[in-house]
């Protein structure tokens, strides 16, 4: 852990990648179909298991932990180069890995549902990466504006989210506003306009009544989309994932000092590094890791493709998590040598 890292920031942002790709290995089932290898979900036949997804999806406090890093960096020589260089070598060794399979099984005729499926999942993190990367581009002239006036920018941020779910701005313009509101918190705490001990409770408590009077209105319940649903907390992000975003980071911002201290203990500590260390090579590629799983096994074992639904698939796909954690810590493991966290 390098001097000067807030170790708190980085548990979160470990506890955000592995909330991410527990949560995609989760609600992704796979289904053979006549016309080939479509995605299903879970929540589709048991919509009950919604509430689990406001734990898993922690987009927010990864953007969040983005917000917090840069503003920390400041204008210190090389960051946002590094920044870019600890991302594309990733995502350069991610297309290349999957651009010739695809373009073998097009030419082999390979079902086109299969290859879009595929593609779709293996492109799916950029959708989030993007905006990221803009963030960062603009971090600097953010953090001025934090620093002196607080968060004031989550303000419009959470405005022009509104006006998307209200149908008068296109989706893709909330896929960056939405992000900025924790990505502007993480500033305001690193810079300290966020310092009062009541913060934290008066995000979490604020955050969790607006989920609430979101699911009233008709928000949908899970946080993630569901295939077949009309509507996405996610794609594009509502305010229903803003609040979710508020009320994580007030949890969090509750929690710190009793975070800290069991931060303490050097186990922890490295625990927490060796996930920070390869933190974009696992969010990037832990969905090929799920899709590789599938094609090597096939339908030979439960868990991996057939109808997600009911306690049979549910144990199956549990089951598969260690092992899916075992092939991406493989996969990965050129994380020690700088594919590090984008700070």
């Amino acid at each position: 852990m390098r001097p000067g890292r807030d170790v708190t920031v980085d548990a979160v942002r470990a506890y955000a990648i592995g909330g991410v790709v527990l949560g995609h290995w989760l609600v992704t089932g796979f289904v053979l179909t006549p016309d080939g290898l479509r995605v299903s979900s879970p929540l589709s036949a048991m919509p009950g298991l919604a509430p689990v997804t406001w734990v898993l999806q922690t987009l927010g406090l990864f953007f969040f932990a983005g917000g917090f890093a840069a503003a920390r960096a400041g204008r210190r020589a090389g960051g946002w180069g590094r920044t870019r260089r600890r991302v594309l070598l990733p995502l350069i060794v991610l297309l290349a890995a999957w651009g010739v399979p695809l373009a073998a099984g097009a030419a082999l005729g390979v079902p086109a549902v299969t290859l879009e499926t595929v593609a779709k999942l293996v492109l799916s993190p950029l959708w989030f990466l993007l905006p990221y990367l803009l963030l960062r581009a603009v971090a600097t002239p953010l953090n001025r504006v934090v620093a002196r006036y607080g968060p004031v920018l989550a303000v419009p941020a959470v405005a022009v989210v509104a006006a998307v779910d209200a149908g008068l701005l296109p989706g893709w313009v909330s896929v960056v506003a939405a992000w900025t509101v924790p990505w502007v918190l993480g500033a305001a705490v690193a810079l300290g306009r966020l310092s009062r001990p009541w913060i934290g409770p008066a995000l979490l408590a604020c955050g969790s009544g607006v989920l609430a009077l979101l699911i009233a209105v008709g928000y949908p319940v899970s946080a993630v989309g569901v295939p077949g649903d009309g509507r996405s907390n996610l794609a594009p992000p509502s305010l229903f994932a803003v609040a979710l975003a508020v009320t994580q980071i007030g949890g969090f911002l509750t929690l710190r000092a009793p975070l800290a201290d069991a931060l303490r203990r050097p186990a922890a500590r490295r625990a927490v590094a060796r996930v920070n260390r390869v933190a974009v090579p696992v969010y990037l590629t832990h969905q090929s890791v799920l899709l590789v799983a599938v094609c090597l096994v096939g339908t030979g074992l439960p868990g991996l493709v057939g109808v997600p639904e009911g306690a049979v698939w549910v144990a199956g796909r549990a089951v598969w998590i260690p092992v899916l954690a075992l092939l991406l810590a493989v996969a990965t493991r050129g994380g020690r040598h700088g594919w590090g966290c984008v700070h």
